[in-house]
């Protein structure tokens, strides 16, 4: 029996990826979302300065990484009252029409879209509609805000520094629809990542967004929240939480290949079909509050990585994990990340995003295939298919910290590429051996 050792998780980080192919049809989604990789930018610390301007200088970086569409984090201008920290949260907004000194200006930001927009990037801004900061002139209209029994400000969790909107009353529903027509008709940018999106009534968003459509019919939405009746009209992706909670769990040996199964077959019959799922090893929340992907993964981390790619969904890499940032990031305060030039995970996210980009199979939803399982008794191995008439992908992950021998898979013969441009022959009886959180991605 013939034995294939190809494509250790070191070998996607080898710069010699495929171009990525540019195409376009219009479906149940903006083109530009099928193929997409979204990039998670925290201006505060992206660069030393913590600018738009310096912001700007990074995007050509970006685009060589192989970003499409980038969420930048609250950018209007934080509250003062209760803040946290020394420079405050983004999510407390005190003015959604304005933009924060600490950034830049408007026009710094409109040299950033622009800029972006060159280069074929979407920006999508990060929307807080669930709270405004306890200083918003909003706290000042009789019911716009939710008030205790005292008349007090309502907050969410422990988060003192916000206040909590009340979506019964209609002159909120409608400045805060205004708002958001302004940063879409005179700011330019392609759509919302909507914070805390489950907190507020879904018939506000089916609202919102459906009038923005008429408007922006290639706007791009992304909820923070895991409910199938938000993709069903208002929005275009959702957040894999319960996926990444897993995830997280596989790496530190409390759930299973089987427990990976179990949440896809869940997921397929709970969410619209034309849904696309945003999968992620880390994002804002996760590294500021849980750690980075290497302290809740492990060796794992870029096996999770590579994963994200070969699942049906959109993969996200959020500031700093192009550079290996091995730190929690502060919320509240200015902690730039450490810009590593000579990090591995660029040539890898490099490699993934042109794999991603040359291989139809995996594209989201319609324009992409199913994923299938490939049967096989190796333990703690999850082997998958995407397949179209064109394109095969093949994904085997070793989800343990032992070597694996994969004797047993049955996977279409012929020529694969790997994410780094490696050729590859697989025959009838080909066998593989798994180093301990090894992943082999092919394509063909």
């Amino acid at each position: 029996m013939k034995k294939l050792f190809v494509l250790a998780v070191a070998a996607l980080m080898v710069a010699c990826a495929p171009k990525k192919q540019q195409t376009c049809c219009e479906h149940q989604h903006p083109c530009f979302a099928y193929d997409a990789t979204i990039y998670e930018l925290n201006t505060r610390q992206f660069t030393p300065e913590g600018t738009f301007q310096a912001a700007e200088q990074e995007l050509p970086r970006l685009k060589e990484l192989g970003v499409d569409i980038i969420w930048i984090m609250p950018i209007q201008p934080i509250g003062v009252l209760e803040r946290k920290g020394g420079l405050g949260s983004y999510y407390a907004i005190k003015d959604y029409c304005a933009f924060n000194p600490e950034f830049g200006t408007r026009a710094d930001f409109a040299s950033f879209l622009n800029k972006a927009h060159e280069l074929g990037i979407k920006v999508i801004l990060d929307w807080v509609a669930n709270h405004t900061s306890p200083d918003h002139a909003w706290t000042q209209n009789d019911g716009w805000h939710m008030r205790d029994s005292l008349g007090n400000l309502v907050v969410n969790y422990d988060w003192y520094d916000i206040a909590e909107l009340n979506y019964d009353n209609q002159d909120m529903r409608a400045a805060m629809k205004q708002a958001m027509h302004w940063w879409m008709d005179s700011i330019g940018i392609d759509g919302f990542r909507c914070d805390v999106a489950m907190e507020i009534p879904t018939d506000f968003w089916n609202d919102v967004m459906g009038e923005l459509r008429t408007t922006h019919p290639k706007m791009f939405t992304l909820a923070e929240a895991e409910v199938p009746a938000h993709t069903e009209t208002a929005f275009d992706m959702y957040y894999g939480w319960e996926l990444h909670h897993l995830m997280n769990g596989v790496a530190k040996g409390e759930k299973t290949v089987e427990d990976l199964w179990g949440y896809f077959a869940k997921a397929d019959t709970i969410f619209p079909a034309k849904a696309i799922r945003m999968n992620f090893t880390s994002n804002h929340d996760e590294n500021s509050w849980n750690g980075t992907e290497f302290e809740r993964m492990g060796d794992a981390a870029s096996t999770m990585a590579a994963f994200c790619y070969a699942v049906p969904g959109m993969p996200l890499i959020y500031t700093g994990q192009e550079y290996a940032n091995e730190k929690r990031l502060r919320f509240f305060d200015k902690d730039t990340v450490v810009a590593n030039p000579e990090a591995a995970q660029i040539k890898m996210y490099t490699n993934l995003n042109a794999f991603r980009a040359a291989n139809p199979a995996l594209r989201s939803n319609e324009l992409g295939a199913k994923m299938e399982r490939i049967a096989t008794e190796a333990a703690n191995v999850f082997a998958c298919l995407r397949q179209t008439e064109e394109n095969t992908v093949v994904g085997l992950f070793n989800f343990s910290a032992d070597s694996v021998e994969v004797a047993d898979v049955v996977i279409p013969a012929g020529l694969y590429t790997t994410p780094c441009g490696q050729e590859v022959e697989v025959a009838e009886g080909t066998a593989f051996t798994l180093a301990p959180w090894e992943c082999r991605l092919m394509g063909k």
